[in-house]
């Protein structure tokens, strides 16, 4: 059959619309971009800004607050020995407070200080309560930047 008959690629793409064009897209494999590591530095502090009023919160829930899916969140509790959530007779695995303040300071070595899974479990096996006030420190260091950079723009 001639091109004039089945339509030429170019007719096509011209009654597209607009919105498939400019389609967002679509997530990539493999290492972040620079602008993707700048936004995880927001998920920590969204993260001090999150009251945890709850007992227990679901694998979902706290996947959602780190922005990662839930199978990382179980991959991360069987490598570290300090996730050790809570399960229901059903199997559903319930995070306590306690465990989201691990799951935090296991966030900022992995994602912001860029350690391995290996030099972070050894990290956290040597001296964890100095981890845990590196990792505190950091945070509120962040803070007073954060204070300082918005009371500069208002200057």
């Amino acid at each position: 059959m001639p091109a004039e008959t089945r339509g030429a690629p170019a007719e096509r793409t011209a009654s597209a619309p607009a919105a498939a064009i400019a389609a967002p897209p679509k997530k990539k494999r493999g290492r972040k971009s620079l602008k993707e590591v700048s936004e995880d530095s927001d998920v920590m502090k969204e993260l001090d800004k999150i009251t945890l009023d709850k007992q227990y919160y679901s694998i979902s829930e706290v996947a959602g607050m780190f922005r990662v899916n839930t199978s990382l969140i179980r991959y991360w509790e069987n490598e570290f020995d300090i996730l050790q959530p809570k399960k229901n007779r059903k199997g559903d695995r319930l995070f306590r407070q306690e465990d989201i303040h691990h799951l935090k300071l296991i966030y900022h070595l992995l994602r912001e200080r860029k350690y391995t899974i290996e030099g972070a479990k050894q990290k956290l096996r040597e001296d964890r309560k100095l981890a845990a006030r590196n990792f505190e420190m950091v945070q509120a260091l962040l803070k007073v930047k954060g204070f300082l950079t918005e009371l500069k723009d208002q200057l």
